[in-house]
């Protein structure tokens, strides 16, 4: 017997493969759009074609951009002397749709000599601070050591965010890095 919904069955595997999207969530997803709401489907869909097709890398910090530079390389009244380096461009929203940062920003997806060779002409054109936005880890903390061992020549301060016991979360709950770290960086009350 031939499938009659093969064609809903290929919607929820698609759904299924966005981070975070599980079985039974991209069913209830592609029965909503499909049986519930045909407009809001139509929509997503034309949506994502036109995102598609429209979002590319900022040719100066990599993060989206619809066009060669994004808002924030194009904003002159942000700080130039202070650049933030995140793993990724999604980075780049969560900082700014919270007003956290008013610096520059630079993406770093990989250690291609490429991409540290445009982090250092970014650095030697005028940044005092950089500051390192990326999950804590022990592999990044190397990754770390190594920009700042390829930053050396050039008169810039480096930090990182803060790390430790989030708000709200008993001890028990944090994994050890986390606790360590928090003791280790403690501040006077």
């Amino acid at each position: 017997m031939r499938n009659s919904l093969e064609k809903f069955n290929r919607l929820v595997d698609a759904l299924q493969e966005l981070p975070t999207i599980g079985k039974k969530s991209a069913t209830r997803l592609a029965y909503h759009m499909v049986m519930k709401d045909s407009f809001v489907g139509m929509k997503i869909s034309h949506t994502i074609e036109d995102a598609l097709g429209s979002l590319r890398k900022c040719r100066v910090c990599g993060g989206m951009s619809e066009d060669e530079l994004c808002f924030i390389c194009c904003d002159e009244s942000r700080d130039s002397n202070v650049l933030c380096i995140v793993e990724n461009a999604k980075d780049i929203l969560l900082l700014e749709e919270n007003g956290l940062f008013d610096g520059r920003y630079f993406v770093l997806e990989s250690l291609e000599e490429l991409s540290i060779s445009h982090l250092q002409d970014m650095v030697k054109n005028g940044i005092d601070e950089v500051i390192f936005a990326i999950t804590p880890s022990i592999s990044n903390d190397a990754v770390i050591m190594y920009i700042e061992d390829k930053l050396t020549p050039y008169d810039v301060h480096f930090s990182k965010i803060a790390q430790g016991v989030p708000t709200g979360v008993s001890l028990e709950n944090i994994d050890i890095l986390s606790l360590t770290r928090a003791l280790e960086d403690r501040v006077r009350v």
